[in-house]
């Protein structure tokens, strides 16, 4: 029975990798067991070493159950409460809305300002700058929140920012510090750790995306600015530690993991997202950054882990992880395609589609007869192609949802909501 479920499960990822570049590592558990385990492509191009079972990958916002667990053993101790307004626990010069507990920032409905968009400058701008906690809070955290505080799911980094914080003044410990003592030490996690962007990290892969048609590094990102929503770097031996922690329940009670895992709005818990599918419970989480791609899914009545790594952007991790439990749990899978490309002269992808839609942030041009949304001041181009009228993926990723370029109320391009730039030149 395992022998037939490890063929259907090589197959099926043998069949979608195929079709796409992964750099990366696949791991799948089961009662213990190793149904399926293989490393891809490159940890280091500059160097020729590729990847294997025991490379370390960012894993991006997987991070923020790392961060929750901290703040239940915070709980536990007593030393605070969720329930009660975050700012108490902040250090004095951090003000935030009272009304906003540890509780909203944990499951991501403290209705605070949300920086990560196009128009803001954080992102190939802020974030590649010396890394101060003040100004950094200052000028891209502290504003009026957008919502009030518990009545919607939005997704944000800010909230475990904040939580990374008070982690830090609660317990008089630096973040990374008190992630590795109170967490990856008692799990026997030892190649585990918080990037802080400046130490060396044994084993770690580089982060690579495609420019054109070649892989250059991922643009710098000063981690600092990651903390508590990402930076930890980690190995499938170690994130299958971690499963078996949650699956058996160690180092917290009973009472405080009935807590981790409420499911709040959006099947948000605290750092992982529940779902009830095939009849039994599963919490899982991903991670998309520059260059990083990861995702793991956890079934703890089954006793099932699934863990997918990856340092490009080659691949869905989302729909292979879903994918492979579709096998797992005995339904059928489709096979694995590319989306077909939709005919359009070069004329009319030129006329209609390219331009400025965002000074330095979102342009989309036709070079070489080949079209690319330009991103970071024109020094990443990123191929799409388009699969229907107004609808375009990138020719690199296995893109689920294409881009939408299309006509607004006034008969104006947009892309992202934004309208083309007719007076720019492109």
């Amino acid at each position: 029975m395992q022998e037939a479920m490890r063929l259907k499960l090589r197959a099926y990822i043998n069949e979608y990798l195929e079709l796409w570049d992964f750099y990366g590592v696949i791991q799948i558990i089961e009662k213990g067991e190793v149904l399926f385990q293989n490393a891809y492509g490159y940890a280091s191009i500059e160097f020729g070493i590729k990847n294997n079972i025991k490379s370390r990958f960012s894993i991006a916002s997987m991070s923020k159950q790392f961060t929750a667990f901290a703040i239940m053993i915070l709980w536990e101790k007593k030393m605070l409460d969720i329930d009660k307004s975050a700012q108490l626990y902040l250090p004095a010069d951090m003000k935030i809305d009272e009304s906003i507990t540890v509780h909203h920032l944990l499951s991501h409905t403290s209705g605070l300002y949300n920086f990560y968009d196009f128009e803001n400058d954080f992102f190939a701008g802020y974030n590649r700058m010396d890394y101060s906690r003040n100004d950094f809070f200052q000028r891209y955290i502290v504003k009026k929140p957008a919502k009030p505080p518990g009545t919607a799911y939005d997704y944000n980094n800010s909230n475990y920012n904040l939580l990374a914080w008070i982690i830090e003044n609660i317990s008089g410990e630096k973040y990374e510090d008190y992630i590795r003592n109170n967490i990856f030490f008692p799990l026997n996690m030892m190649n585990s750790d918080v990037d802080d962007g400046c130490k060396p990290i044994k084993n770690k892969s580089c982060n690579y995306v495609k420019d054109f048609d070649t892989y250059i590094k991922s643009s710098y990102y000063n981690e600092k600015f990651n903390i508590g929503a990402g930076a930890i770097t980690s190995t499938c031996d170690d994130l299958y530690k971690w499963h078996t922690c949650l699956r058996d329940r160690k180092i917290l009670s009973q009472r405080t993991y009935d807590r981790f895992f409420k499911e709040n709005k959006n099947n948000y818990c605290y750092g992982l997202e529940y779902h009830y599918v095939y009849g039994t419970v599963r919490y899982s989480h991903g991670g998309d950054h520059l260059g990083i791609s990861t995702y793991m899914q956890n079934y703890f009545d089954e006793d099932s882990c699934i863990i997918i790594l990856s340092n490009n952007e080659a691949i869905n991790q989302y729909k292979l992880g879903n994918a492979i439990s579709d096998i797992l749990h005995d339904v059928e899978v489709a096979v694995p395609t590319k989306q077909r490309e939709f005919p359009i002269n070069e004329s009319e992808l030129k006329e209609y589609y390219c331009g400025t839609y965002l000074k330095d942030k979102i342009k989309v041009e036709l070079i070489n007869r080949k079209l690319y949304f330009t991103r970071f001041r024109g020094n990443l181009h990123i191929e799409i192609y388009p699969v229907n009228k107004g609808q375009f993926v990138r020719r690199h990723y296995d893109q689920n949802h294409p881009y939408s370029i299309i006509e607004n109320e006034h008969g104006e391009m947009t892309f992202f909501g934004y309208a083309k730039d007719n007076s720019a030149k492109t």
